[in-house]
C-alpha cells in the first residue's frame, strides 16, 4: 500500500535544499504518539520507502509538490495519513508546507516495474563500500545481492522465507548510475545507486510468488529502502 500526499509550500527555496533525510525527518514526525513513534531508533529492517518530492523542480509558493511514501504495512500507511491530514502543515527543513491531500492506495499488482528512486546495495557492508557498475562491472553479483536482500527482508516480515525460482527479474533495463550527496547533523556523504527503465518478471507462478512480488513493489528493493531508495513504481 502506499500514500500519495499533495502539499503546497509556503516559501520559494531552491529545489535541491531538500534532500532525503530532510524528507525522512517530516515523514518520522508523523508517528509521534503512534505504536510507530520509535521505529526510527530501532536497528532492524523499516518496512517503508519513499520518493523525492516531484515534480523535480524549484519549490514556488503555492505550488502544489507530490510525494509518495509506501509500505506492505497498511497500518502504517493508514495512521500516516490520518496524522498528516490533522495538521494544517508540515515543515520540512524549515520550509513550511500546507497540507493539501493525502490519499492511501492499493495499487494493482503488475509484473513490470520502473525505479521511482534509486536502487541501493553494498559491495561490502562491512566497510560501506556501496556496489557501482562503473568501479565493479559484475551484473551477476547485483541480481544475487538484490533477490538475497529481499528474500530476508520478506522472511523478517512475515517470518517465512518465499519460493522464488531463477533471478528475481527475467529481463532489465539500465537507465542510469547515480550520486546522491546526503547531508547529517553537519556531516556529508553520499549513496552510489542506479537507476531502471525497466525490472520485469515474465510471470508469476503461484500465490506466493505474487505475494512476494507485492512485497518487494510495497516496501522497496535493495537497501537504505526507508532512506528513500529503492522505491518500484508498476508499468501498465
Amino acid at each position: 500500500m502506499r500514500a500519495l500526499i499533495e502539499i503546497k509550500p509556503k516559501s520559494d527555496m531552491a529545489y535541491m535544499d531538500i534532500n532525503k533525510h530532510s524528507i525522512l525527518g517530516a515523514i518520522y514526525s508523523q508517528f509521534i504518539g503512534t505504536p510507530y513513534e520509535h521505529l526510527h531508533d530501532l536497528k532492524k529492517f523499516k518496512f517503508f520507502s519513499f520518493s523525492d518530492i516531484f515534480p523535480p523542480t524549484d519549490y514556488k509558493n503555492g505550488e502544489t509538490k507530490k510525494l509518495i511514501v509506501s509500505s506492505p504495512d497498511s497500518a502504517f500507511v493508514r495512521i500516516f495519513c490520518e496524522n498528516i491530514m490533522t495538521k494544517e502543515e508540515i515543515n520540512i527543513k524549515g520550509t513550511h508546507f500546507d497540507v493539501v491531500s493525502a490519499k492511501p492506495l492499493k495499487l494493482k499488482l503488475k509484473n513490470r516495474f520502473i525505479t521511482g528512486s534509486p536502487i541501493v546495495l553494498y559491495k561490502d557492508n562491512m566497510s560501506g563500500e556501496y556496489f557501482s557498475f562503473k568501479k565493479h562491472h559484475d551484473m551477476n553479483f547485483f541480481i544475487e545481492r538484490l533477490k538475497e536482500n529481499a528474500i530476508k527482508k520478506y522472511t523478517a516480515f512475515y517470518d517465512e522465507k518465499p519460493e522464488i525460482e531463477g533471478p528475481i527479474f527475467d529481463r532489465m533495463r539500465f537507465s542510469n548510475e547515480v550520486v546522491v550527496p546526503m547531508v547529517k547533523t553537519g556531516r556529508g556523504f553520499i549513496f552510489i545507486g542506479t537507476t531502471w527503465k525497466l525490472l520485469e518478471k515474465f510471470r508469476f507462478n503461484s500465490a506466493k510468488e505474487r505475494k512476494f512480488y507485492r512485497f518487494v513493489m510495497d516496501a522497496g528493493i535493495g537497501e537504505k529502502t526507508s532512506m528513500g531508495f529503492g522505491l518500484l513504481n508498476p508499468l501498465r
